[in-house]
């Protein structure tokens, strides 16, 4: 399960944020492997993890949000 936030300031959204969830029931593998394939063909970055009591997994990734401007 993923969710997405985006931070904003006076200039506008600067960071986009990816929360990884990661049930007891998966293998460390497996979670890995999201994060790990993200990380690669997402540009993310991992920025945090935590592991809860229960055994849940929480993987937060950031990625800076590009401004273009236009040329024309």
């Amino acid at each position: 399960m993923a969710e997405l936030y985006t931070t904003t300031d006076d200039a506008g959204p600067t960071w986009e944020y990816m929360v990884i969830t990661c049930q007891p029931q998966e293998s460390l593998k497996e979670g890995r492997r999201r994060v790990t394939d993200h990380a690669e063909y997402g540009k993310w970055e991992l920025r945090r993890s935590m592991i809860y009591t229960g055994g849940m997994r929480r993987y937060w990734l950031r990625r800076r949000v590009m401004r273009v401007q236009r040329t024309l």
